[in-house]
């Protein structure tokens, strides 16, 4: 495969690992841990992995040869910028404790641990994949972990492969099955250890021993780079209103974190909407007020960021789909419907409220809420183009300001979506450093003969040679959710905290971003010059470490 000039120089690229992993590891307990909520709900579920101490790694003055170990790794759920990086660590990590292990890369996710099919990941591959973007080393899928026969059908080939230990690389659903799996092969005595990684460009993975998910400085980078390219072209033909709709399933932090870099117009924050209660006549209220307001002052375009998990959060559409979700759940042959059909079954199998918030939607909007559902039981926001629907409604909303005499302007939206975008970008020198040193706690950890535990760095804001390096176990993280019309113990998502730094700072400038056009151009990654320019976090993780 031919290599561009920039793929032949990043791949000389040495990450720069914590100074404690540079040399033998001792593992240091912390107090034991409890979970965020539903604690006896979780305890009884988890009886084997629940309440671990907190791991610490400090230097080993006394270290000895390890064993060598055979170890596997999965991609699970959608990219993320630095996954290669992951298993260069991992890899690294167990031939340092012996240079006879050996990696095995199960293929598209946790369906090649179900199906038996998988790699053996040699130097040669490896070396092929380091510092750079994508799966593609052996792709991901979205096969969900959940049931005992795959358990057990994954237990045969870790047999056969004499594989000791797993490494299951993905988000808050793929390390809730991570967890599930570590408690049934403890629990069986199956003597292989699960490790989680923490990856999710969404952000919403975190708390306050897992300060980021990989990838998210990457793809707000990436998409921060895009928005800027639009602003610098928005300023330039002072004519379009662009309405941008950014990746984020659940939480808004890309779009907080984009707007913290690009200083746009209009930012709509979900969990504030959630907070205000805000209806979606209010939040279109919000958007037209500013656009009358600039077209006041000659300014006839702007920019518009938008969660793609806004619909979900707006209070009377958060009960539709909840609804939505456990009568779909429990409705096998709905797809089978006609549309006219689904339509008509909905409206009458729905309570009264839900009912007429479903009936009163656009047609096109009303058919998105009903698609297929993703493996966890979702919505899938993305197929829902909420950046047309709120443009749409904004440009009628101004039409009736035109008659009343408070609007004058002009109004021409144009749409955009960033998303995949930003996935599978080179990762950052904060992702590669990043991703490289989880993957190498990683096998730290399995040196450490835990199960259960997700790979945990701290003090992220500093130089990398001075992050902290250990492990939190994952059922530290959970709480009871319902999925597929069932309660479920599954990691809790990390929203936009509304009294955090982050927030604050945005929410102190928003006015004055909406009337005058304050905009940043922070262009593309850069990788190679001043550390101030090249390896600088998020402004989200700065100002969260400012808050503490």
């Amino acid at each position: 495969m031919k290599k561009s000039a920039l793929q032949i120089a990043r791949a000389s690229y040495q990450p720069k690992l914590p100074v404690s992993l540079t040399g033998p590891v001792v593992a240091v307990e912390g107090a034991p841990t409890q979970s965020v909520a539903d604690r006896d709900e979780i305890k009884t579920l988890f009886p084997n992995t629940y309440g671990l101490p907190e791991l610490t790694f400090e230097r080993n003055p006394n270290p000895e040869v390890g064993k060598p170990v055979n170890v596997g790794v999965i991609l699970s759920g959608g990219q993320a910028p630095g996954g290669h990086n992951v298993i260069c660590g991992l890899f690294d990590g167990i031939k340092k404790q012996n240079r006879d292990s050996r990696l095995y890369g199960f293929l598209m996710g946790p369906g090649g641990l179900v199906d038996h099919d998988y790699v053996e990941l040699t130097a040669d591959i490896i070396d092929e994949y380091r510092n750079t973007g994508g799966f593609d080393i052996i792709g991901s899928g979205r096969t969900k972990l959940e049931k005992k026969e795959q358990f057990d059908k994954g237990l045969e080939i870790l047999k056969e492969l004499d594989i000791t230990a797993l490494v299951i690389i993905g988000g808050d659903d793929s390390n809730t099955n991570a967890a599930v799996l570590a408690e049934y092969y403890k629990s069986i005595g199956a003597g292989v250890q699960v490790i989680g990684c923490p990856k999710t460009i969404d952000g919403d993975l975190k708390n306050e021993v897992i300060e980021t998910s990989f990838g998210f400085d990457t793809a707000t980078k990436v998409y921060s780079e895009l928005i800027g390219n639009i602003q610098r072209d928005c300023f330039s033909a002072k004519k379009y209103w662009h309405f941008i709709k950014l990746m984020g399933r659940s939480a808004s932090h890309i779009a907080l974190e984009c707007a913290l870099q690009t200083q746009p117009n209009i930012c709509i924050i979900s969990e504030e909407v959630e907070a205000e209660n805000m209806t979606l006549d209010d939040v279109i209220n919000y958007i037209a007020d500013i656009v009358a307001e600039r077209a006041s002052r000659g300014f006839n375009f702007g920019t518009v960021l938008i969660p793609e998990g806004l619909i979900e959060f707006i209070p009377a559409m958060k009960s539709l789909i909840a609804e939505l979700n456990d009568l779909l759940a429990h409705t096998p042959d709905f797809a089978a419907m006609s549309a006219e059909e689904q339509r008509r079954f909905v409206v009458e199998s729905l309570s009264e409220a839900n009912s007429r918030v479903y009936s009163s939607l656009p047609a096109g909007v009303a058919r998105q809420l009903t698609l297929d559902r993703d493996p966890h039981g979702n919505v899938q926001v993305s197929l829902i183009e909420t950046e047309k629907l709120l443009s749409e409604m904004v440009a009628t909303r101004l039409e009736e300001k035109r008659a009343e005499g408070s609007y004058s302007g002009k109004f021409s939206a144009l749409h955009h979506f960033f998303g995949y975008e930003g996935r599978c970008a080179s990762p950052s020198n904060f992702d590669a450093d990043y991703c490289y040193a989880l993957g190498y706690n990683a096998a730290c950890l399995i040196a450490a003969g835990v199960t259960g535990y997700m790979s945990s760095l701290r003090n992220l804001t500093r130089p990398s040679v001075q992050w902290l390096a250990g492990g939190i176990p994952i059922t530290m993280m959970f709480n009871m959710e319902r999925r597929h019309g069932e309660m479920k113990p599954v990691i809790q998502k990390a929203l936009v905290r509304l009294d955090g730094t982050p927030f604050r700072r945005f929410a102190a400038k928003r006015d004055d971003w909406a009337i005058n056009t304050r905009y940043v151009f922070p262009g593309p990654i850069q990788y190679f010059g001043p550390a101030e320019v090249c390896d600088q976090p998020t402004l989200t993780l700065q100002y969260e470490h400012l808050g503490k």
